[in-house]
């Protein structure tokens, strides 16, 4: 242990009051040759710094971008965290599967059942037994085990002591003066330059509060000016396409009116003559006569067609009955007369004629 003692006295002199400072030696603790990624530098040995320009805990300079660092482990950023957990894990399963896939030889949990087996190329048949004897004998009872001795580690350096005087070491307040003034210093021209920082934001803020209000207004302006603009074009365009029409309407109606003169004057002299055609051609008729003509006049020729039919019919009938009778007298009265003047009479009666009514 290394113990120091110091007397002080507020102007700096020695007094009747000590101060003391001692501390306990310990182990270098030992650094491994392939440190582990996943642990934290905590977990090995704590880390104290001696000086306040290598503490990554002071802030120099703004503190406006300033990004918070995690000094534990407690702080790290929990996605990390997961991911290391889930390589952890994926290792884990990888080692049990590469465990379970090696063949092992099985393990035989009863010692008596255990043999010698010859595991050569070429088995032997074993003639010689070998000759075993059963002895005995008797030991004392157990005694009990004594407590083991605590560990002691190796020393791996050389022990050094040191004896400190009472003013040999150093003047505490004359020795932190500098220090002290310089962290004031530079607290203070932190701080200036913070609230001159801040003024001048103050000011750039203004200055962009104004430059916005005018920007704004001449946008309001200009969105305007482009408003009528637009309204100016829509009523150009509207007044064009208006005009448009009219003339497309005029020229229209120009057109008609020629048209209809040419019209009327062409079919002046058309219209008697195309008349007059129809009326040669038989298109204008009297719907009576035409009636008379199609329909009557047709229905009269047929009945008299068929009543001359059959009064032809009834002619002819008459003279085939006449001829019938005719006929069978003259047979009869051919029978009837005598022999010598029928020859006569039959050649007259053959060449007689009966006139006919015709067809």
């Amino acid at each position: 242990m290394t113990t120091g003692s110091v007397i002080f006295t507020p102007n700096g002199a020695p007094a009747s009051s000590t101060y003391s400072y001692s501390t306990r030696p310990r182990v270098v603790p030992s650094r491994k040759r392939f440190p582990d990624p996943t642990a934290s530098d905590h977990e090995e040995y704590p880390v104290c710094y001696g000086n306040l320009m290598y503490d990554r805990r002071v802030v120099r300079g703004n503190t406006y971008a300033l990004q918070s660092l995690p000094w534990c482990p407690a702080e790290t950023d929990p996605v990390e965290i997961q991911k290391q957990r889930e390589a952890h894990q994926k290792m884990l399963a990888r080692k049990r599967a590469k465990e379970e896939s090696e063949v092992h030889a099985p393990q035989v949990e009863i010692p008596q059942l255990r043999a010698d087996v010859q595991t050569e190329l070429y088995l032997e048949e074993i003639a010689d037994r070998i000759i075993e004897v059963d002895m005995e004998c008797q030991t004392d009872a157990f005694l009990l085990r004594p407590d083991s001795p605590l560990f002691v580690p190796s020393k791996t350096g050389a022990d050094v002591a040191t004896q400190i005087e009472e003013g040999e070491l150093f003047d505490f307040d004359i020795e932190v003066r500098p220090i002290v003034e310089v962290l004031v210093g530079k607290t203070v021209e932190q701080a200036l330059l913070e609230v001159t920082e801040e003024e001048e934001l103050a000011n750039l803020q203004a200055h962009q509060f104004g430059y916005h209000e005018l920007r704004n207004a001449e946008l309001a302006e200009v969105q305007r000016l482009e408003q009528q603009e637009i309204r100016r074009n829509e009523e150009k365009a509207r007044r064009k396409a208006q005009q448009v029409t009219a003339n497309t309407k005029s020229s229209e109606v120009k057109q008609k009116i020629s048209s209809r003169a040419f019209s009327l004057q062409y079919l002046s002299n058309l219209i008697p003559s195309v008349f007059n055609d129809l009326h040669n051609k038989g298109f204008f008729f009297d719907i009576i006569e035409r009636d008379v003509e199609k329909e009557f006049l047709p229905y009269l020729m047929s009945g008299v067609v068929k009543r001359m039919a059959s009064n032809q019919l009834g002619r002819v009938m008459t003279d085939c009955l006449i001829n019938d009778v005719v006929g069978k007298r003259l047979k009869d009265f051919a029978e009837n007369q005598p022999i010598g003047r029928l020859p006569r009479r039959q050649k007259s009666w053959k060449n007689a004629r009966f006139p006919t009514t015709g067809k």
